[in-house]
């Protein structure tokens, strides 16, 4: 017997859908509770069971006396051969920030070691964390580098969470991205709670390898993208 989806679950991912699709923008008011309750053929207190999730995820905040308004706008996102998450942000007229999820050393894993070139057994630093714009987060991402070039990588991260200026510290000032796959995934239970997005919501996943001027691979990286806070554009630079 298949399962169905809460009525209020539905609801809420129509209006996320219509937010994404920019039909509210960013300011906007949504109806009140009585034209949704008419719209999706419901009670009151079921549109603001889905109007309370959608509050929790940060995409709409509620004036009392007012209604509720959009809280946020997907971000274009671009990706291309440069691929920089503070002037994409900025150029987008959005604040970024970065939080660090974890630090540390350790063995390559088979792919990890493929892509960046190096031979089997061979260390990695790994930095995990979670990037945001106006405080809401936006995307859980891991960046692998190859330790035995970039020893000190991670106290320069501890210091600046900033990936481009980790490579710039270390000699590497511009890299390009050689490959990038994007796929679409179901969010897990911490993926869910870091992106405050609904488990087994659609994500976006992106896999990419970054190198120097002269083609030596720097940066391995995965990307979760939650998938209606962010518009991915293919960009040529």
């Amino acid at each position: 017997m298949t399962r169905r989806t809460p009525i209020w679950k539905a609801i809420a991912a129509s209006l996320r859908s219509d937010i994404a699709e920019h039909l509210y923008s960013q300011g906007d008011k949504l109806p009140t509770e009585a034209v949704l309750a008419t719209r999706f053929d419901v009670n009151r207190h079921t549109v603001r069971q889905a109007l309370r999730a959608l509050a929790d995820e940060g995409v709409v905040h509620a004036r009392r006396g007012a209604g509720v308004f959009v809280a946020t706008t997907p971000t274009d996102y671009p990706i291309g051969r440069r691929v920089r998450f503070h002037q994409n942000l900025a150029a987008a007229g959005r604040t970024p920030a970065k939080k660090v999820l974890l630090l540390e050393t350790r063995t390559a894993h088979g792919s990890e070691a493929e892509a960046l070139q190096l031979e089997s057994g061979a260390k990695v630093h790994v930095y995990e964390g979670l990037s945001l714009t106006e405080n809401q987060p936006i995307a859980l991402f891991r960046s692998i580098f190859p330790a035995a070039r970039f020893p000190e990588m991670l106290t320069q991260l501890r210091a600046d969470p900033s990936v481009t200026a980790g490579l710039a510290r270390f000699g590497v000032e511009d890299y390009t991205r050689t490959s990038t796959r994007v796929n679409a995934k179901l969010a897990t239970a911490t993926q869910a709670l870091h992106l405050r997005v609904a488990e087994h919501a659609p994500i976006l996943r992106t896999i990419s390898v970054n190198a120097d001027l002269d083609g030596s691979p720097v940066e391995v990286g995965r990307t979760w993208f939650a998938g209606d806070k962010v518009t991915l554009t293919l960009s040529d630079t």
